[in-house]
């Protein structure tokens, strides 16, 4: 895995070392070590999916309360998510600030999304799976959300969504 970090203090996306031959490819997707001397949180509690049926789905932005903030490694195994994150973290240089990166099942990135940070995304093609794996277990009632479009975080999303959930559409602004 090749890890370059963002302009989000430790926010990294991920490339893997793709072996390919005639079968196809193989490639490690996690590694306790390596995250580990990345100084990145290297425990598993839960590994989700979320499955999406049309093209302009959008999910987010989600986040945790402290003290059940959670670090996330995303990966698009199938289609193509526009992924966006949000940094959160109050006294940090870059508090509000986002970053975008699009996940597909052909370039093989991951992003890791420290603690703190809000999260979401819009899909980009019909039939997309995005795979998480999540440092923390889900905690009903812990959870925050912030409006896709708030004029506060300005986040330049490719186009306007076309399937959003009641809940996503009704988070408050930030200011």
């Amino acid at each position: 895995m090749i890890f370059t970090e963002t302009k989000l203090k430790g926010a990294f996306i991920i490339n893997l070392e793709v072996r390919e031959d005639e079968r196809g490819f193989f490639a490690r997707t996690f590694c306790q070590k390596e995250f580990e001397e990345h100084h990145l949180n290297n425990k598993i509690a839960q590994a989700n999916i979320s499955s999406n049926k049309k093209r302009g789905t959008l999910r987010g932005l989600h986040m945790q309360l402290f003290p059940y903030h959670e670090s996330k490694l995303i990966q698009c195994i199938r289609g193509a998510i526009y992924d966006v994150i949000v940094d959160m973290r109050e006294g940090s240089d870059t508090f509000k600030q986002w970053l975008s990166v699009e996940l597909n099942a052909e370039n093989h990135k991951m992003l890791y999304v420290p603690e703190g940070f809000a999260h979401g995304f819009i899909t980009l093609a019909d039939n997309t799976e995005v795979s998480y794996l999540i440092n923390q277990f889900y905690t009903p009632g812990s959870e925050k959300g912030f409006r896709w479009n708030d004029p506060a975080l300005n986040i330049s999303w490719p186009f306007t969504p076309e399937t959003i959930s009641q809940k996503d559409q009704n988070f408050p602004l930030i200011d």
